[in-house]
């Protein structure tokens, strides 16, 4: 009984969880049929909307294509309207130009035919002073040529005879006048400018207020002095002088250095080859900015403006520079004062030729020094940098080397010659030395691989500064002994010259 009880639950149980799970299956596919209708509309929503989106998406394109045709179609219309205008112009300027052309062919007409009158009417002239010649030749027995030649001939016999005349009242007045007046031009310009001609062309004297100096001056195994020789090119003497030291160069930029330099070095006190090197190096600046002021408060005294501040440097620079013992600046104020003086004097512009005047010898004083004449180095410098034609000329002709194209240029002719002219500007002697010793650095420089040359001891030593990277020292031994061979060969110099070649190696680091 009980077995078939618990038969009979399971029995029902199995029952009731076919029939759950069908009813379960049923609701399932009820709801998935639901979701899947939902799902249909709205995917046709969606498909409605995409065909509306399109449609307008049509309309709108189709609406700009429209408007575009519409606006091509205008502007064709537009084109083609004006090219009626054109074609409706140019018909109307055809017509009028034809016009014109019936019109000038009418005067051409007209013209032609009063050409052919007055053609008619030059024959019959023609034919009428024809008989007339004859007739006149006739009566007088002479040829129409004939008779011309004898009237020039009289005209120019005549003309001589009135040119003669007036050339021998002009030559006697000239004689008369002419050498008076410039003799009183050449006196008042003269006694007008008078400047001091001469400076110390080789030797500077630095006083010191004690021989201690001296040998701190020397340091320690001369160390000091020759640092001090071969940074600056000036030879130091160091002698029984009492309260003074000798700088001797040819050169008295370096002179000015040296001078600078060593009364910075005893005025501080502290004397060893790097101060040395610092100070020089200081001191050169310095110095070129002092030619630069100079040649600024030259050319202000002068009155001269507006020169370009590369020809204010080299007219600095004549400072220390001598032409024949006689300084340079000087000389080239005094030739440019003269040279005014004597334009006023003339009635020419005073201030052109004071200007050529004071740059007449700036070919002397340019950094590298060519072989080329000074008057056609100057000439070059002065139209480089923009200076007039008459200045120009004036520099390049004042030793007759080029043609006088200007009335200026002999008037600074003259006036170099009468600044050289006075008793005791010049020294020739002074002025070879100072050539020689320049060619004697120039010919060390022209070798590779020279950095420095420097001339001391009155040129009895060369000392040469080679690079350390560009020669070995196989090479500078080379070169020394290459040196002395070509200065034997092609200079003329009084008792020997030592040639000193230095090679010099410089490691410089930093701590930081």
């Amino acid at each position: 009984m009980t077995l078939y009880y618990i038969l009979t639950g399971i029995f029902c149980a199995a029952l009731g969880f076919a029939l759950a799970h069908l009813m379960l299956k049923k609701a399932i596919e009820k709801k998935n049929a639901q979701i899947l209708k939902e799902k249909v509309e709205e995917a046709e929503l969606i498909k409605k909307e995409r065909i509306l989106q399109a449609k307008e998406k049509y309309f709108q394109l189709k609406s700009e294509h429209d408007k575009l045709v519409n606006e091509k179609n205008r502007e064709i219309a537009n084109a083609e309207n004006r090219i009626k205008q054109k074609e409706a112009s140019f018909s109307q300027k055809q017509e009028a130009f034809q016009r014109k052309q019936n019109e000038v062919n009418q005067q051409q007409q007209i013209a032609n035919q009063q050409i052919e009158v007055c053609t008619k009417k030059q024959a019959e002239l023609n034919k009428l002073i024809n008989q007339q010649l004859e007739q006149l030749e006739t009566i007088a027995s002479l040829s129409k040529e004939e008779a011309k030649k004898e009237l020039i001939e009289l005209l120019k016999e005549e003309a001589k005879l009135d040119v003669t005349v007036m050339m021998k009242d002009i030559v006697e007045e000239a004689k008369t006048t002419a050498n008076l007046e410039a003799k009183k031009i050449l006196i008042k310009t003269i006694q007008r400018t008078a400047v001091e001609h001469t400076r110390e062309n080789s030797v500077s004297v630095f006083n010191i207020e004690n021989e201690e100096v001296k040998g701190r001056i020397i340091g320690r195994e001369g160390r000091n002095i020759r640092t001090l020789e071969s940074l600056t090119g000036v030879d130091i003497i160091i002698d029984d002088s009492p309260d003074a030291i000798i700088l001797s160069s040819f050169d008295p930029v370096r002179r000015e250095v040296a001078r600078l330099s060593l009364n910075k070095l005893v005025t501080d006190g502290r004397i060893h080859p790097a101060r040395i090197e610092e100070v020089i190096s200081k001191t050169k600046r310095q110095v070129e900015q002092e030619i630069i002021e100079t040649g600024k408060r030259t050319t202000v005294d002068l009155g001269i403006h507006g020169m370009h501040h590369e020809l204010v440097r080299l007219i600095g620079k004549m400072k220390y520079r001598s032409s024949y013992g006689q300084n340079l600046l000087q000389h080239s104020k005094e030739v440019a004062n003269l040279s005014a003086i004597m334009a006023a004097e003339l009635g020419l512009n005073a201030k052109l030729a004071k200007r050529a005047g004071l740059l007449h010898d700036i070919g002397k004083v340019p950094d590298n020094e060519p072989d080329t004449p000074h008057a056609q180095l100057g000439a070059s410098l002065a139209e480089k940098y923009k200076e007039k034609p008459e200045v120009v000329n004036a520099i390049a002709a004042h030793h007759d080397e080029t043609e006088i194209l200007y009335l200026i240029t002999p008037i600074v002719q003259i006036c170099d010659a009468i600044s050289g002219a006075r008793p005791g500007a010049r020294r020739e002697v002074v002025e070879s030395y100072i050539k020689r010793l320049k060619d004697l650095e120039e010919l060390a420089l022209s070798y590779e691989g020279v950095t420095k040359t420097y001339a001391i001891q009155a040129g009895r030593e060369l000392r040469v500064i080679v690079g350390s990277d560009k020669l070995n020292d196989e090479q500078t031994t080379q070169l020394s002994l290459d040196l002395s061979k070509k200065i034997q060969n092609e200079m003329t110099y009084p008792g020997q010259i030592k040639i000193t070649v230095v090679r010099e190696t410089r490691a410089v680091n930093y701590a930081k």
